[in-house]
Parts: C-alpha cells; sequence; structure tokens
C-alpha cells in the first residue's frame, strides 16, 4: 500500500500529525491551581508555563513531527480563552455546563461587553514563544477556535441580551467579529505564522439533536430551517474570514464532536453537513474525526474538493489503549476508496486536553499513540 512517488510533505497537514493540545503536566496543573488560589503570581505562573512549553516542544521534535504546537498549555479551554482575548468579550459563568455523555463541564462560556476588535490579542505572545524555542526546520501551528464557534456561544438564549446592548443586529456584531479575526491573523502572519488551524465544534452541532439551551425556545422556525440557516452562517462566517488571507497562510479546520475529560457531546456522520462543508468552506484540509461509529461513514470525503486534504482521526485520545495496526490500515484503505491516498494523512481524532483537565490516559500513552500514528504514516506513504 505504500505510495513512495509522492510522500513527501512540506506545509501542514503532514502524513502524520496531531491536532493540537498535549496532556498538562503535573506540575503545571499545580501551578493553575496556585495562580487561581491567589498563592503564585501571573509571572510566576508564566516562568512555569515557558519551561513546560520548551519541554513539550523539544518531545514533538524528538518523536518526529513536522509542525509543533504549544500543546494549549496556557489556556484553560481550547475555545474561550481564545474568545475572551478578543476587545469586548469576556467570560461569564453560565447556569450550567455543557452537557456531555455522562458528565457535565466546567461552568462556562463568554458574551458581548463592548464593541469586538482584535488588537493585541494574547495568542500573538504565545505564538512568538514557540517560534523562538522550535528548531530552524520545524513549523508552528497556532490553533485557534473557529468564527463559526463563537456564534455559538453569544447567540445562546441566555447570552443574546448583553449582544444587543452593543449590536443592533447580528449582521453587525458578524462585521466586526470577522473584522477582529481579521486582526489577530494579521497580527500572528506579521509575527510569522504560516500554519493556522480553525477548531470548530460546530459542524458537530448539526449532525445531531441540539443541545438543551442551544436554541431559543420562542423560535418560529421549524428545527429543519433552523439547522439550514445555521449552516449558511458558519460556512459564511468561516469563509469571510479566511478569504483575502495571504496566499502563503495555510487554513485548516478540525470538526470534533467534543472531547471533555475523555467524554462526547454529539453524534452523528458527516452526512448532514456535507454541504456546506466539504463543498464551500475554503480550507486547506479537514481533521476529521474518526475514532468510532459516531462519526459515521467515509462515504462523505467523496465531496471534499479536489483540491482539499483530509486528516482521518483514527486513533482516539480519549483512552490509552493502543489501536490495533492493521485494522487503522484497513481503515485507512476504505476511506481511500472514496478519497484518493495521496490526500489523506493520519492523526488523533482530537487533541489529548481540549481543557485544562486532560483526557484519561498518562503522558506516556498519549506518546505511543503519536508513535503507532508515524510508524503506520511510515508503512503507507513512505515517509521517513
Amino acid at each position: 500500500m505504500t505510495n513512495q512517488s509522492t510522500n513527501k510533505r512540506t506545509s501542514s497537514p503532514f502524513r502524520y500529525d496531531v491536532v493540537g493540545s498535549f496532556l498538562r503536566p503535573k506540575k503545571l496543573k499545580e501551578a493553575r491551581i496556585k495562580f487561581q488560589e491567589g498563592q503564585i503570581s501571573k509571572a510566576e505562573l508564566k516562568k512555569i508555563e515557558d519551561t513546560a512549553i520548551i519541554d513539550l516542544i523539544k518531545k514533538q521534535e524528538k518523536i518526529g513531527l513536522k509542525a509543533v504546537t504549544d500543546g494549549e498549555f496556557r489556556r484553560s479551554w481550547w475555545h474561550l480563552d481564545f474568545f475572551w482575548g478578543l476587545n469586548g468579550i469576556t467570560f461569564k459563568e453560565p447556569a450550567q455546563g455543557y452537557l456531555f455523555e455522562g458528565e457535565e463541564t466546567r461552568k462556562g462560556t463568554v458574551t458581548v461587553t463592548g464593541k469586538v476588535t482584535g488588537n493585541n490579542h494574547p495568542f500573538v505572545e504565545h505564538f512568538k514563544f514557540v517560534r523562538d524555542h522550535v528548531s530552524e526546520k520545524t513549523q508552528v501551528k497556532q490553533t485557534i477556535p473557529a468564527p463559526a464557534q463563537i456564534l455559538g456561544e453569544v447567540f445562546r438564549p441566555d447570552n443574546i441580551s448583553d449582544l444587543r446592548q452593543f449590536y443592533a443586529t447580528d449582521e453587525l456584531f458578524i462585521t466586526d467579529l470577522v473584522a477582529a479575526y481579521k486582526q489577530v491573523i494579521a497580527d500572528l502572519y506579521s509575527a510569522g505564522l504560516r500554519t493556522l488551524q480553525l477548531d470548530d465544534c460546530t459542524w458537530g452541532i448539526l449532525v445531531a439533536p441540539f443541545p438543551e439551551g442551544f436554541i431559543d425556545p420562542n423560535d418560529s422556525r421549524t428545527e429543519a430551517e433552523i439547522r439550514a440557516d445555521l449552516k449558511e452562517l458558519y460556512v459564511s462566517v468561516n469563509n469571510a474570514v479566511i478569504e483575502g488571507l495571504p496566499a502563503d497562510l495555510t487554513v485548516n479546520t478540525h470538526v470534533c464532536r467534543g472531547n471533555y475529560h475523555s467524554t462526547w457531546a454529539f453524534s452523528g456522520g458527516y452526512d448532514a453537513v456535507v454541504d456546506p462543508l466539504f463543498t464551500r468552506e475554503k480550507v486547506n484540509a479537514y481533521y476529521l474525526e474518526y475514532d468510532s461509529d459516531r462519526s459515521g461513514g467515509f462515504e462523505p470525503l467523496q465531496f471534499v474538493q479536489p483540491d482539499q486534504l483530509v486528516v482521518l482521526g483514527l486513533i482516539t485520545s480519549k483512552n490509552g489503549q493502543l489501536e490495533d495496526r492493521d485494522q487503522i490500515i484497513s481503515r485507512i484503505k476504505e476511506a481511500s476508496q472514496f478519497i484518493p491516498l495521496d490526500r489523506l494523512c493520519l492523526s488523533p481524532q482530537c487533541g489529548f486536553a481540549s481543557t485544562e483537565e486532560g483526557n484519561i490516559l498518562t503522558e506516556k500513552q498519549q506518546w505511543e499513540k503519536i508513535r503507532l500514528i508515524r510508524s503506520i504514516a511510515k508503512e503507507i506513504w513512505g515517509i521517513d
């Protein structure tokens, strides 16, 4: 099954890859608790974060990853920290957390508290730190939540009244949101970023029953109409941010069904969102969750646009059990019936710690998963 003729990639996604987040070391977890309790300063916390991130970079490079991240070690949430880094967006504690299968998350959302802009976003400095500590040939991947993701927060029924204090219409807010995202991305690009990943759970929401509190009970539209309108809204805001970016900035997306403490939030195949996700979203590649039957079959991959790539998330990050090698190879072969093998790559289905709690596996198991991915990629694509 080896494809030796086109085995090299010089930009993301690479044949073996990761989504972005890694398990937080014990010392870092303890430091964050001490900071929250006022026992250490922000500067002291940053020093511990810096040390942990440098160590993580070295581990990623040693295991052979071509594009590395900071593991999201400076974040509590994969998405909310980015949102409240925007001016005019603030953290808010809702009545309940997100409802996952068998577990409720910590309580957290964001709400609008002013006009939204993207000036001086802290993630730019986070990127610069990684940039300054990687080896010469290593690329740095910056992960941020997709712009569609924040709409799912600020348009919640319990947040909409805050939005209306500053924006009379959704359209006015979206205009400022797109401009804010473009500002952050421009600042990242100026700092040297060339690989951006938009993490996006909105499509997972649309393939499953709507979560409690997601839709206004007074909405007069049918559920089918709401889903159709949301699909158009999400693809349009994502594309509005992507359009016009520098040609040498690679923009990929990761589609997820929820990842919190080894639990999941949504279940359903990609069939319901093929159009517009695979037919119209202007990304370079899709990192797709495929570690369980909750993601459905590979048939929708035939609709991915010819110039786009797919990273198969066949290795689960939700537990430490190492997958059967032959079974993974067989599944890649099955996927190649719907999209050419040369347009495929391999990764975990999600990060190992989308929030600071992390999934239920050890750091040793985390790295064993990545070694397995690299080994399988070498067998299939002939990479070194």
